[in-house]
């Protein structure tokens, strides 16, 4: 059967429930398809219940920093089983409210694998074929390929939300997001963890400064982080599994594990889509070749958004904005384009890491003038009140405009701080006006004026 819309959207996460509701919403008439559970990889496989897992960690660490401070919980824990279920509590009615809503704004959805035939039309499971004005691809990430033996037995972040048990030995393969945040919880969950990282540092995308700093957490949670540790290959054993890695090139690792963890970055989930069939192009790495409005260089009736776009980061603002952004084209004509400019990153480690706009070297290399002021700051009340050892900043700031360039905090509360920065930066916000703004006292944003 052959149905016809203005609209057909692969995927049903942020971006793609951001684009199709406002398209409905404009009398256009709309459909979605997604092989998996509505919802996306935020609600359901990443930022949402990560986060909810990560306040479990968060507990436990308040009550250890607390303690010998006015507070006795010998024997706080935490209860990995009881602690997924509160997960679901989320996670389990997502798919469903997406449903209703799309029902709501007159969308019709689709769970089927979806794959180009041609240049406007997309072909289902089960044969139902939709032809459309306009295609937007929405599909999300998943794991990158690893390309050594054994990549099988490792689980993915979405398998590690559903354990209903965990495991005493852990190991996870990389040094990103995934392998801070993941390996704080289940340390804290009095697992054994280690991380394998290929680079020479934690958390790259991220000032090496305070990851360095942050190191120090790592380190007091027993969390064993080898650097310089390329994964060559993963058997599995009477024991459970063994992992087989090579240090700076040279020595031979071993270690030993109950769960191996694909922590090693994700790209777009394009593969099963047969772009061919549509014609739109991609570059040597597989990502979509786009143009400034997000929409296919070689096909006009395509457009992308979110973590299939690959236009900004990889984080769920970013999805929606795309989205907004082409619903706008599609509704205007091509007359907008995306701006990442303030978008913030956060790594919800315990404390949390967080920076927007340029990095030192970014700066430095643009040759831009600029003054820098960098601090590590456990002595201040934000971290003292909270009996919290890591707490630094690094802030620049434009020489001749006094605009806020860049912002790189870790320690408690970051992951809010950090957005008075990005509103600085992404709308022209100079030092002089973050010093002289009254914030509420004593507040982490209190600390700001004494950052620049």
């Amino acid at each position: 059967m052959t149905k016809n819309y203005d609209l057909v959207v692969i995927g049903s996460g942020t971006a793609a429930m951001v684009a199709s509701h406002r398209m409905a919403s404009a009398g256009r008439k709309v459909a979605v398809a997604d092989y998996r559970p509505f919802g996306g990889t935020c609600a359901l496989r990443g930022c949402d219940p990560k986060k909810m897992l990560v306040t479990g960690a968060q507990a436990i660490d308040d009550v250890r920093r607390m303690t010998g401070r006015g507070v006795v919980a010998e024997d706080a824990q935490i209860l990995w089983r009881d602690l997924i279920a509160f997960k679901r509590t989320f996670t389990g009615p997502v798919p469903e409210k997406q449903e209703r809503r799309y029902a709501d704004h007159g969308i019709d959805a689709y769970h089927a694998q979806a794959r180009f035939v041609g240049p406007n039309a997309i072909e289902l499971d089960g044969g139902d074929r939709l032809e459309a004005q306009h295609i937007l691809i929405a599909a999300g990430a998943r794991p990158a390929p690893l390309g050594f033996p054994g990549e099988e037995f490792l689980i993915t972040n979405a398998e590690f939300l559903e354990l209903e048990e965990l495991p005493e030995r852990i190991v996870l393969v990389g040094g990103g997001y995934i392998a801070a945040e993941f390996s704080h919880i289940a340390a804290r969950a009095c697992a054994k963890v280690t991380i394998l990282q290929r680079g020479g540092h934690m958390l790259p995308h991220f000032d090496a400064d305070l990851v360095g700093w942050l190191m120090e957490k790592f380190r007091e949670i027993g969390i064993d982080v080898r650097t310089r540790t390329s994964v060559e290959g993963v058997e599995k054993t009477d024991r459970g599994f063994l992992v087989r890695a090579r240090a700076d090139g040279a020595q031979s690792v071993t270690v030993e594990a109950d769960l191996v963890v694909h922590a090693a970055g994700r790209i777009p989930d394009l593969d099963s889509l047969n772009l061919q069939a549509a014609g739109v192009k991609q570059d040597g790495n597989g990502h979509l070749k786009l143009n400034e409005f997000l929409q296919s260089i070689s096909n006009p009736a395509v457009y992308a958004a979110g973590d299939a776009a690959r236009m900004g980061s990889p984080l769920t603002p970013v999805s929606s904005h795309d989205a907004k952004v082409v619903v706008r084209n599609l509704l205007e004509g091509n007359r907008h384009r995306p701006d990442y400019r303030g978008v913030p990153s956060v790594a919800f480690t315990i404390p949390p890491i967080a920076s927007v706009g340029l990095s030192e070297q970014e700066a430095r290399e643009k040759g831009l003038k600029f003054r820098m002021k960098s601090q590590l700051v456990p002595d201040w009340y934000t971290a003292r009140r909270v009996a919290e050892t890591v707490y630094g900043f690094k802030v620049l700031v434009d020489e001749e405009t006094d605009l806020v360039i860049g912002a790189h905090l870790v320690g408690p509360h970051v992951d809010e701080v950090i957005n008075l920065f990005g509103l600085a930066i992404r709308h022209g916000l100079t030092a002089e006006d973050l010093k002289t703004t009254m914030f509420a006292y004593p507040t982490g944003a209190s600390d700001i004026s004494y950052m620049l």
